[in-house]
């Protein structure tokens, strides 16, 4: 694939299974794809060899985009560094009680370990006032005795966290500066920094992750940057954020708290686009990998945001990610029948190793990727990915008829069934609850699914929630990291202003979003991207005064030397519009309140034409046809047409039953279900047509 003139653009999603690769050749105007282990060990090892599978010459690249799990994975495992906090007098336990909700809803069992023990959450004298005022001056002094507390019991990274800093930084900032001066690292914070927004616990939580992650997420970057730079690569490395805009690795290091959902939100920024493009804007993104199934709702070709969001319970980031909801559904997913004899699949997975019984590496619990195995809608003789030769049908089928075909009184085909549908079961309810649930009819949305094990699932799911269509991109199992490649820069900032709109400093309030969107600007020049252009967003959160939750209000306003001007009317007018979408009606008599202000900068960069994916003129249905085999569907086996699913030619339409196949995914289409190839060489899946 190198040639002398060619300039790479490489996404790279690094997941627990797989590391995905997707390669634009800019010179050439080529698309390749690659898909290699993970190294769990050192993520940077599947990082290099991913991209040696298709380039030579490190030098040729001319950018790398990153979707990293280094830190979701840090969180979930805990194995973030050890971390310090010091916080206002009387207030070191908000970490640990958190808004003292419970890890199971009835009864008062469960236990929540804070990632700071109390030991490490120091007290100083200092006090702000919710108005800004500071009562009690903090002693710069007192900061650096805490820091050499915090250092000789071993923190490794340090944060402050002082009561109503978002009123008033001037306390946190200046024991920052005391701070800097006696920690040996760069491993150091402030919440005002990190968040500089109301609400104690959502600041405190996302402060303290950030610095938790600091030294975890830091020297993996360095340790990939090095690897790099001994290939000979001299081109720059952006990293995604949860919120699927980029970043600059420089950044990630000071915020790798906003890629605690890289990789996934990376998909959903590729599934938008392709669904554009292909003339589908309103999509409901299907993710199913190893362990976890994710579902995130497009409408009109935009993702939806969320504030905040818990990667486990009480570990609450709050930054803006791309909304998801995340059920464990995934191929490594293990079947199970509880003491009520009911059959239930995960949340407990197999991962990657073992894996699944058919991989033959020790597990023997069926998984969903077995009954798939033993249904014949995976081939057998051909693993996805690369690390195994052939898969054991018939150790997935003794293992399924032990733990659940034997205990329910069915036969091992019967049970293999079972495990699929309970298992789409639970997806649909994740598809209703991203749409229905929100006010969107799923007849109005069509599934996209991604991921290695998405298309298989995708069938059923049209018709068990009623969408209206699938669209399967060309490569369903490198969607991530093709989003990776189209990214846009991105930065948000908040502050809060916590004020009633008839009374509000219109004059400060234009003030301060005109300062954040020239910063966020300026990062967007320091980052030296070339952008096809750029954009300034702002949006307000807003309630009705004793209302708890904010609706997040887009504000309409150009930015013309370096200025905003926004005025009451226009709010207005912009809250009741979206109140209206979100509750049904505004209410009447009540003053509003406004509470965060938020701004997001956005550096467009260069998207490929996806006709760069379509098959070429060489392709050849009856060539891509491989044979026929039987395969379960509805209680019996069908006849069913096997199919290499890449060199099918655009307008190809293929009749269910029929399992496509190729190296990253499989789609399987069911017996009344019709796929044809669109001009992308997406697969379109849609409903038979009744004679």
């Amino acid at each position: 694939m190198s040639s002398e003139s060619s300039r790479f653009v490489i996404g790279v999603d690094v997941g627990g299974t797989f590391t995905d690769v997707f390669f634009l050749d800019e010179a050439s105007g080529r698309c390749e794809v690659a898909k290699v282990p993970s190294t769990p060990g050192d993520q940077s090892k599947g990082f290099i060899e991913g991209i040696q599978q298709k380039v030579a010459d490190f030098a040729e690249v001319a950018t790398v985009v990153h979707g990293t799990t280094v830190g979701t994975n840090a969180l979930l495992e805990r194995k973030g560094a050890k971390t310090g906090i010091i916080t206002t007098g009387g207030f070191r336990d908000v970490l640990e009680m958190r808004r003292r909700d419970r890890p199971h809803t009835w009864g008062l069992w469960g236990q929540f370990e804070p990632v700071v023990p109390r030991d490490l959450r120091l007290e100083v004298a200092e006090r702000t006032l919710a108005d800004g005022s500071i009562h009690i001056r903090v002693n710069p002094d007192e900061v650096k005795q805490a820091a050499q507390q915090l250092l000789s019991k071993g923190a490794e990274s340090v944060c402050i966290v002082f009561i109503n800093a978002y009123a008033n930084s001037e306390n946190e900032q200046r024991a920052l500066q005391a701070l800097r001066e006696v920690w040996p690292n760069d491993y150091v914070g402030a919440s005002t920094d990190i968040l500089p927004e109301i609400r104690e616990f959502e600041r405190t939580s996302t402060t303290t992750l950030n610095a938790y992650l600091q030294p975890v997420v830091a020297s993996y970057l360095q340790k990939l940057e090095n690897a790099l730079a001994d290939d000979g690569f001299e081109g720059q490395v952006l990293i995604v954020q949860s919120n699927g805009g980029v970043m600059t690795v420089d950044t990630a290091r000071q915020m790798p708290v906003r890629t605690a959902l890289s990789g996934p939100a990376a998909g959903v920024i590729a599934s938008a686009y392709i669904g554009e493009q292909a003339g589908f804007p309103n999509v409901i993104t299907c993710d199913m990998g190893g362990t976890s199934f994710d579902v995130s709702l497009v409408a009109d070709a935009q993702s939806a945001l969320a504030a905040q969001t818990s990667i486990d319970f009480g570990l609450t980031v709050r930054t803006p990610m791309i909304e998801m909801t995340t059920i464990g559904a995934g191929g490594g997913s293990i079947a199970w029948v509880d003491r009520g004899d009911l059959l239930q699949v995960g949340p407990e997975s197999a991962g990657s190793n073992p894996g699944p019984v058919c991989y033959g590496l020790g597990n023997d619990r069926p998984t969903v990727t077995d009954a798939n195995v033993v249904l014949r809608r995976i081939n057998a003789d051909k693993p996805i990915g690369g690390k195994l030769d052939r898969l054991d049908v018939d150790r997935a089928g003794v293992a399924i008829e032990k733990h659940i075909a034997e205990p329910l009184g069915l036969d091992v085909m019967s049970a293999a069934e079972a495990i699929i549908r309970v298992a789409n079961s639970k997806m649909a309810g994740a598809i209703r609850l991203v749409s229905i649930e929100r006010g969107f009819d799923p007849k109005n949305f069509s599934a996209m699914p991604f991921g290695g094990g998405g298309a298989l699932h995708t069938g059923a799911l049209i018709k068990e929630v009623g969408l209206e269509s699938a669209l399967v991109p060309r490569y369903p199992g490198i969607n991530s990291a093709l989003g990776c490649t189209i990214a846009d820069m991105r930065h948000d900032f908040v502050q809060t202003v916590n004020g009633i709109l008839d009374s509000l400093d219109l004059d400060g309030l234009n003030a301060q979003l005109s300062q954040l969107a020239t910063d966020g600007l300026a990062l967007l020049d320091k980052a030296g991207v070339a952008f096809e252009s750029s954009e300034v967003r702002f949006e307000l959160d807003m309630s009705y005064l004793g209302q708890t939750h904010t609706v997040d209000v887009a504000i309409p306003s150009a930015f013309e030397n370096g200025r905003t001007d926004i005025d009451v009317p226009t709010i207005l007018q912009a809250f009741e519009a979206r109140y209206r979408d979100v509750y049904g009606r505004p209410l009447v008599g009540i003053p509003i309140r406004v509470l965060n202000l938020r701004v997001s900068a956005i550096g467009k960069r260069p998207k490929f034409d996806l006709t760069l994916l379509a098959p070429g003129d060489d392709a050849s249905a009856e060539q891509a046809k491989t044979g026929m085999r039987k395969v379960w569907f509805d209680g019996a086996f069908h006849e069913t047409a096997i199919y290499q699913r890449l060199p099918l030619p655009i307008g190809t339409r293929i009749e269910g039953p029929a399992i496509l196949e190729q190296p990253d995914a499989t789609i399987c289409i069911e017996p009344d279900l019709t796929g044809e190839v669109d001009r992308f060489g997406n697969l379109v899946i849609t409903r038979k047509q009744q004679a």
